[in-house]
């Protein structure tokens, strides 16, 4: 499907590495290997807020017969290093990452390191407003010595709340921040202590409590019966919580991998839901990802769901076909930066009357925004 509106809004060459939180520590020059998936609000001066992450990255990460890896080191003040890593022991074939052999699990470090960059942009998402180096997000405990990832930004009353990705040795967390004004941000708390890259929080209470979708990963999954109308894999759960710090999984389950379609094999949550508005047959508006097959990465693309507003555990209206995929004119401009295709992860998403502008990351490099007529929803 084709927009009227849509576009790449941040671009790698549009963040000035001299203000990272990285510059002059390592010795080594890097480079932006993607500024992108951004988190999405809308701030109290009509202007929308991108949390956007970037993946600062090595130029050269294999030299003297190894492969390096930056990582945050917890002592006093906190300061970037390089590892080394013996090249022979290291499968390289993904520009991102690197993987270790060890005690029979998989075991991988990165040649970035991730921090979050709040990037203010015009009502309509648009054009680039400031980009506010000073209130920039970095590593701030050994929880988080690989960096942070992923941002999804909720306003649930007066109160601003992000979910984010820790990255470390010790765990794979998410994390949650919470914000007064959605641009000054401070640290809460880890929420929940195990690997879930996709916990997103409503826009909402219901009956009082708050409510998330999770999407924890194993490298176990249990088959459905034969015949069954869902896929076994991940699938996109639920949670609820008192205070949004300590949660507790719904027993009922949310979205699932439906069989009739391979496009959807893996999912996982994309922007956080919110209750529509001007919508027949309104409920939550969820916007997710789902992954087909293809070689390392696959194919990403975003889909929808409306959800009982009473209870998200039932699914109102949903379709097989894509709402986004990647679109290569966009990227064409930076087809030289390009490192992986077929790609549009979408992260955000605000109401702005007749449209939802809704925030993608583009091809894991660049920051997308599209305008999404709310007649597309309609029942």
């Amino acid at each position: 499907m084709t927009y009227a509106v849509d576009k790449l809004v941040l671009v790698p060459d549009d963040i000035d590495l001299a203000r990272s939180p990285l510059a002059g520590q390592l010795g080594a020059e890097t480079y932006v290997l993607g500024a992108f998936n951004p988190g999405l609000t809308r701030l109290a001066n009509g202007n929308l807020l991108m949390m956007v992450r970037i993946a600062e990255a090595l130029r050269q990460p294999v030299f003297d017969a190894h492969v390096h890896a930056i990582r945050w080191e917890d002592v006093e003040g906190g300061r970037y290093v390089l590892d080394a890593w013996p090249l022979e022991h290291a499968d390289t074939a993904d520009p991102r990452k690197f993987m270790l052999p060890g005690g029979g699990w998989k075991i991988m470090a990165l040649t970035s390191l991730s921090w979050l960059l709040p990037v203010e942009l015009t009502p309509d998402g648009l054009e680039v407003v400031a980009i506010h180096y000073d209130k920039a997000i970095a590593p701030s405990s050994s929880l988080q010595c690989y960096g942070i990832e992923d941002p999804r930004i909720s306003k649930v009353g007066d109160r601003w709340l992000m979910t984010t990705c820790s990255v470390s040795p010790e765990r794979h967390s998410t994390t949650l921040y919470t914000s007064d004004n959605g641009l000054d941000w401070t640290f809460a708390d880890i929420v929940l202590d195990h690997q879930n890259k996709d916990m997103l929080i409503f826009e909402g209470l219901i009956d009082g409590q708050f409510w998330a979708q999770t999407r924890p990963l194993g490298d176990l999954y249990f088959a459905y019966p034969p015949g069954s109308e869902w896929r076994a894999g991940p699938s996109i759960n639920l949670a609820h919580s008192p205070d949004a710090l300590f949660w507790k999984p719904c027993a009922k389950p949310g979205i699932r991998a439906h069989a009739a379609t391979l496009a959807t094999a893996r999912m996982g949550g994309g922007s956080p839901p919110l209750l529509t508005q001007g919508i027949e047959g309104g409920g939550w508006l969820t916007l997710w990802h789902g992954v087909e097959p293809k070689e390392v990465v696959g194919i990403y693309r975003t889909y929808w769901s409306i959800l009982d507003a009473h209870d998200p555990s039932v699914v109102l209206r949903t379709q097989h076909k894509p709402l986004l995929e990647a679109n290569p004119d966009l990227t064409r401009p930076i087809e030289h930066q390009m490192y992986i295709r077929d790609v549009v992860f979408t992260t955000g998403i605000a109401d702005a009357g007749d449209f939802y502008v809704v925030a993608s990351g583009e091809a894991d490099l660049a920051c997308r925004i599209t305008h999404i007529p709310k007649a597309v929803f309609a029942a």
